[in-house]
């Protein structure tokens, strides 16, 4: 942590007034940088380990290995960032005004892209607000020691939050809050000042709703609370590596990057308010493209049109690859098939290996509609 022996020489001076004092500003400074909560936790996750090492043991992490690369680091903060007390965690909206979810979903030619990756990357921009918020506590106290978080550490990011106080774990393992649904990006500010603690968020609301489950296209969610990665179409668009295996391609529809299908379904995401922030709005029409569209973009202008979007870490190979499979679940039409063909013989293995499963599935519907037409 940046001089954490700087704030320990001042220590004696932050009452526990002051302190208290300290963290009812920290809350209010965090609502104007745009974090639309801040809650205060401790440390102490020992619960949260023991389900994270069962999670582990059933090899529902698939292939991110960083998941278990870090041993403990991710459920004792002092051993990530030694001198760490307190977690300040934060939550902030990306839901983009005028973006038709279920619309898209439903219109097979179109691509759909996870509604948090429509614009630019949230990484930057959370960092730099928690950047902001630590100069302003520096301001009130002097320097301390502090380092800022989002997604980008081995971080226990939604058990801290629950800890804090900003919702409860819905039955998909997605942190939900009764006014907010759970369409919301989380960061933390690790901090070595003794902070007062918020309440944890006990109450479950889900009660005997399942929708998630019940929606969940590829059946991710094995059991309340828990996901099977390997077969989440976020992780088998995203964190795959490799082919996406065939018993998931058809199920995957017209998603390319990432699902929100347990998220749409929840009841509480009827309360979710609409992001103020103009970085989320969707870019280069994200959010109404046909598949063919996207598919037709070279490496370059995918890399030109991805700068600063998140889309942009999974590669043009697999941009490709998610695309085909979208194109093979897409209804027949000669202009589907000649955007196939057009990659047929892709230099990529990978890309190519997808295509000719599309083609077949194009082939396959077809025959259906010529067979349709004769009747």
């Amino acid at each position: 942590m940046p001089d954490s022996t700087a704030f320990a020489r001042s220590n004696d001076a932050l009452t526990n007034e002051k302190l208290a004092h300290l963290a009812d500003l920290v809350k209010t400074w965090g609502r104007e940088l745009g974090f639309q909560q801040v809650g205060i936790t401790d440390t102490e996750l020992s619960t949260h380990e023991a389900h994270l090492d069962a999670w582990l043991e059933n090899g529902y992490h698939g292939e991110m290995g960083f998941m278990a690369k870090h041993g403990t680091k991710r459920t004792r903060p002092a051993e990530l960032e030694p001198g760490t007390q307190r977690i300040i965690s934060v939550r902030m909206d990306y839901l983009p005004a005028e973006v038709e979810s279920t619309k898209v979903l439903g219109q097979p030619s179109r691509a759909y892209v996870s509604r948090y990756a429509l614009g630019r990357d949230y990484h930057k921009l959370m960092r730099k607000r928690l950047a902001l918020l630590a100069k302003k506590i520096e301001q009130e106290v002097g320097r301390f020691g502090y380092r800022a978080f989002v997604d980008s550490a081995p971080v226990m990011e939604r058990a801290l939050a629950q800890k804090a106080g900003l919702g409860w774990f819905g039955k998909n393992a997605m942190l939900l809050n009764p006014k907010a649904g759970s369409l919301f990006f989380l960061g933390e500010l690790y901090t070595d000042l003794p902070l007062p603690i918020d309440a944890p968020f006990e109450q479950e609301h889900c009660g005997s709703c399942s929708a998630c489950r019940t929606a969940c296209p590829t059946g991710a969610i094995v059991d309340d609370k828990v996901v099977d990665s390997r077969k989440c179409i976020s992780y088998l668009t995203i964190e795959l590596h490799g082919a996406i295996p065939v018993e998931f391609r058809r199920a995957m529809g017209n998603r390319i990057y990432g699902c929100d299908d347990c998220q749409l379904v929840c009841p509480f995401t009827r309360f979710t308010r609409i992001t103020q922030e103009d970085d989320f709005a969707p870019r280069h029409d994200l959010d109404r493209t046909t598949l063919i569209s996207l598919f037709a973009w070279g490496e370059a202008e995918f890399l030109d049109k991805t700068a600063g979007s998140p889309i942009r870490r999974i590669g043009y190979e697999h941009w490709l690859r998610n695309i085909a499979i979208g194109l093979g679940n897409a209804p027949w039409s000669q202009a589907v098939e000649a955007a196939l063909w057009a990659r047929r013989a892709y230099p990529s293995a990978l890309v190519r290996e997808h295509v000719s499963w599309a083609l077949e599935e194009q082939q396959l519907k077809r025959g259906d509609r010529i067979a349709t037409d004769m009747t």
